[in-house]
């Protein structure tokens, strides 16, 4: 269901209609309008809304004051993404902001050519056509990149260490994400090196997530990693629990996942990345042009751990995990 919070809002607050918004109330006050577009769900990425709104003041701007934001929120069906980047595009927006991952990106690019798009996401947008280059990104694309894809080798490495006598290790994969399969090459890579066996496990919805469980349990797997996904990401809470009633040590690439109930997580700082792409939709808001916007890097990287969550499952984490994390929840 599309979601536009913030303009609802506005717009009450102005006495306006939903109808008059894009010919009368826009032209009359001069507002700007930002179309976000997610593969995800609005409950799990608060703190990230908040970051981008951060980055958004920072040059000037504020939801509800002098810019409004239209939500477009496809909670994990990657197939709404191309047809809610079309409407947006069709109010039309004059920045669209392609809020987590390649397919989102992706959807916007498809939408328009002369729109400027902000992506954040995890991969690499010169290797799937997004920008020609990180430096000069050319035409009406640019964005942020964190090392969230990349990491997937490190968070095997971090369960190796917590479960260092694992016979099989499960990965969760979301195959409808363009960016999983160079994440799967990557851990892959990883257990061939240090000989752990890897079971992949494949899910785009709820109920095939309770079945990768119940598989995992199954194959008596001695824990379980998750590749970054938006669609995980969105059913953090569902996870944690499937996770504790399996007694299933997991980890994840977010933090949210480890306030939500979850085991551990190690990954990019998603708030940070979003902040600088909000820093840039209001950078272009003031005119800069997003081909001269050079490709943003978002490397701080997470390891967060719950002991709580830990002792639960029986599990000691050793001191070289502990000393490592940059939060531990007791």
């Amino acid at each position: 269901m599309a979601i536009g919070i913030g303009r609802r809002q506005f717009i009450s607050a102005l006495g306006g209609s939903v109808v008059a918004w894009p010919l009368a109330v826009r032209a009359q006050q001069a507002i700007p309008l930002i179309g976000l577009v997610s593969s995800g769900s609005v409950e799990p990425n608060t703190g990230r809304l908040d970051a981008f709104r951060k980055g958004l003041s920072t040059t000037g701007f504020i939801e509800g004051k002098n810019v409004a934001i239209e939500y477009r929120w496809a909670a994990g069906s990657y197939d709404r993404l191309p047809a809610f980047a079309a409407e947006l595009v069709r109010i039309p927006v004059n920045v669209l902001v392609a809020f987590d991952n390649t397919a989102t990106a992706l959807a916007a690019k498809s939408a328009t050519s002369t729109i400027p798009i902000v992506f954040s996401i995890g991969t690499d947008p010169v290797k799937f056509g997004l920008v020609s280059s990180l430096n000069r990104p050319g035409g009406n694309v640019t964005g942020v990149v964190s090392l969230t894809v990349g990491l997937g080798a490190k968070r095997l490495q971090v369960l190796e260490e917590l479960l260092p006598s694992a016979g099989t290790i499960a990965m969760l994969v979301n195959p409808k994400n363009p960016a999983a399969e160079s994440e799967t090459e990557g851990v892959l890579a990883a257990s061939k090196a240090s000989g752990q066996n890897i079971t992949i496990l494949k899910a785009s919805t709820s109920s095939e997530i309770d079945a990768a469980f119940a598989t995992a349990v199954e194959q008596h797997a001695a824990g379980l990693l998750i590749l970054s996904e938006p669609f995980f990401t969105s059913r953090h809470d569902q996870i944690a629990a499937l996770a504790a009633r399996s007694a299933l040590p997991v980890i994840d690439a977010y933090r949210e996942f480890v306030l939500a109930g979850g085991l551990m997580s190690y990954g990019a700082s998603s708030t940070e990345a979003t902040r600088v792409a909000g820093i840039y939709a209001g950078r272009i808001l003031k005119g800069d042009k997003p081909g001269d916007l050079p490709v943003q890097q978002s490397t701080k990287i997470e390891l967060v751990i719950n002991l709580k969550v830990a002792r639960a499952l029986g599990l000691t984490v050793p001191t070289s995990l502990l000393v490592r994390a940059d939060e531990v929840i007791e």
